[in-house]
């Protein structure tokens, strides 16, 4: 089996698990979440499985490189980060009704890297600007913060769906009776939003560094550069409200789905409509 038979089973795992969390969430059965779960862990270990077997592929092509430098490298690994770390978030708060508004993230990235018109699935010879030993230390520490936003966000949607059903006053039994309580939603953004923070702060500072290795320059205003900043100062002022204002509840729910909305717009926005020196992430 190839790598990308085992990314092929890893859509479908993921598929499936979206499916069964949103199952649970309807229909509040926890014995359908076990399954949900099982099928998250398999995706994971084949997605695992298969980005070694990637790895391994490129250095039997005699071009030797990390499954990191292209659109389709760059959305599988985000697909494993985000499914990755729901499942530490699911071990560590015991609720599996989270995995339906995280899991679809993982499978839209997986489904989109393997099914989108002119997606490049080649393995290809790194350009001179990805030539550098800085290129796994800044995509993955970019795309661990991304995974985590994308969960935040997830627990923004829900947190706003919980307190629109406290405040019509419907019955615990109602659709969103199996969320978590307000507070633990809450605790659980803001947690998870210190967390990508850090990875963030991680990869502009390495990219940075990649920047200057690359190009001679640390910083250059560059369309994604400039976003990833924008990005950054979305997540840390909202850091900073929560810590000096106070700011908790829907403000912390609206701005984590704002910020995931820059982050999606950093990753993708920049490399199909404006033009940089990273215009090479679009292939």
């Amino acid at each position: 089996m190839n790598s990308s038979q085992l990314f092929g089973l890893t859509t479908l795992a993921y598929l499936l698990a979206s499916a069964v969390y949103i199952a649970l969430f309807v229909f509040k059965n926890k014995k359908i979440g076990v399954a949900g779960t099982a099928l998250t862990l398999a995706g994971v270990a084949a997605q695992t499985a298969a980005t070694a077997l990637r790895w391994k592929e490129s250095y039997d092509l005699g071009i030797g490189h990390a499954p990191l430098t292209n659109m389709y490298e760059s959305l599988v690994f985000f697909s494993w980060c985000t499914a990755l770390f729901y499942l530490f978030m699911e071990l560590k708060f015991k609720n599996r009704v989270i995995g339906a508004f995280v899991m679809p993230f993982a499978f839209v990235s997986m489904a989109y890297a393997s099914f989108a018109k002119g997606m490049n699935q080649e393995i290809s010879p790194l350009i001179p600007a990805l030539q550098s030993n800085w290129l796994i230390a800044h995509v993955i520490t970019c795309f661990i913060g991304y995974g985590a936003f994308a969960m935040a966000a997830g627990l923004g949607v829900m947190y706003l769906l919980k307190k629109s059903a406290l405040e019509k006053g419907l019955a615990k039994d109602s659709l969103t009776g199996s969320l978590p309580e307000l507070k633990v939603i809450d605790d659980m953004t803001y947690k998870t939003i210190v967390f990508g923070f850090l990875w963030l702060t991680a990869g502009i500072i390495t990219g940075a560094v990649w920047a200057n290795e690359a190009w001679g320059t640390y910083w250059s205003w560059d369309p994604k550069e400039t976003w990833s900043i924008i990005t950054w100062f979305i997540y840390a002022s909202t850091l900073h409200a929560r810590f000096t204002r106070g700011w908790s509840g829907s403000r912390i729910a609206w701005l984590a789905i704002i910020g995931f909305l820059s982050v999606f717009f950093t990753y993708f926005g920049v490399n199909y409509l404006l033009a940089g020196l990273h215009s090479y992430g679009q292939s």
